[in-house]
């Protein structure tokens, strides 16, 4: 019988306790066998759902001979302090995005990975898997209608919560954006501005929604990014990558259109689980297979880092209404591959 690679997972938030699941009942190759979560009523449940062992101390559970991996799904703070101990524990560990709030702090995992030798640092960077950006991918990288010129891009939701304050459009929000168009279009970006339109009536005195991400990349490509958090119709993501021959769009799902009381209605998503279900899957799965073949498949510590890099620049161009360059060092050999 094939043997499951053991995962601790740490974290069981709504994230963790859906890869929890995904793991046990939809994936192959996977077997969470360990739990961690600093509230221990809800940690405990989780461990129980899927016969693991409970640990109320994270850096414990990474220790523990039980667990060969480690997929961090706690609030953004403890990121870097739980991947940076997989990592001296030599084991893989899977990390919900950001790698860490700040660059600095990824810098840090950057160079524990690096002195380590080894490349065990995957990011949750889960656009990357979902099936519509991935042929927008293939069809961009073979320019099958000439180079992208412009894309036009948006991040709705619903609404978010009384806690979702202005910073959070780039670090949080648009942070997907950021990784997903920099892997479409395989090049760095080289400035960054966030422009403020007028503010909804939705948004609270600590957050400025919506907000315009302008991205420009180091061939002159142009990107706006609207991050609308309170649009009050449902969760919507729009991409188009304008060609010289032809333009792209991101593929909606699909829904069945419905008619009823003297009207069509298509529906759409409600939120992000719903929208981004099967490139969660896909990506997990995609990190099991990798993980247990050696390998970090996916989107690595350098990519977390080029992301933070970005953020912070956006973050700066916006609490000064400037542009703003995005300082990207070379990418280590390391790397490379």
């Amino acid at each position: 019988m094939e043997t499951s690679l053991h995962i601790g997972v740490i974290g069981t938030g709504t994230i963790g306790l859906t890869h929890i699941e995904r793991i046990q009942t939809r994936l192959r190759g996977g077997k969470v066998v360990a739990v961690s979560d600093v509230a221990a009523a809800p940690g405990r449940r989780a461990a129980e759902t899927c016969g693991g062992e409970f640990f109320a101390d994270g850096l414990k559970l990474i220790a523990s001979p039980l667990v060969e991996a480690v997929l961090v799904a706690t609030s953004d703070a403890f990121h870097e302090l739980y991947v940076l101990a997989a990592i001296q524990a030599g084991k893989p560990v899977f990390c919900e995005k950001p790698l860490a709030p700040k660059k600095d702090a990824v810098r840090r995992i950057l160079d524990a990975e690096m002195a380590g030798g080894r490349h065990l640092v995957q990011v949750g960077f889960m656009r990357r898997y979902d099936a519509g950006y991935r042929e927008m991918k293939r069809l961009i990288d073979a320019r099958t209608y000439g180079a992208p010129l412009m894309l036009h891009c948006a991040h709705r939701n619903y609404s978010v919560g009384a806690d979702y304050h202005t910073p959070m459009a780039v670090e949080n929000s648009m942070i997907h954006e950021i990784d997903v168009l920099r892997w479409m279009l395989d090049e760095e970006y080289a400035t960054a501005e966030v422009v403020f339109p007028k503010k909804t009536k939705y948004a609270g005195p600590d957050l400025q929604d919506p907000q315009i991400m302008i991205l420009t990349t180091r061939s002159g490509v142009r990107i706006d990014v609207e991050a609308f958090v309170h649009c009050h119709y449902g969760y919507d993501i729009k991409c188009e990558v304008c060609c010289e021959d032809g333009i792209i769009h991101l593929p909606d799902p699909a829904f069945p259109m419905v008619r009823t009381q003297a009207a069509r209605v298509t529906p759409i998503c409600r939120d992000w689980s719903d929208r981004f279900v099967d490139a969660y899957n896909v990506q997990i799965q995609e990190w099991i297979n990798g993980t247990r073949a050696g390998r970090v498949d996916g989107p690595s510590a350098w990519d977390g880092y080029a992301g933070a890099v970005t953020a912070e620049a956006a973050g700066r161009a916006r609490d000064t209404q400037t542009r703003v360059r995005v300082e990207l060092e070379p990418r280590p050999d390391f790397y490379r591959n």
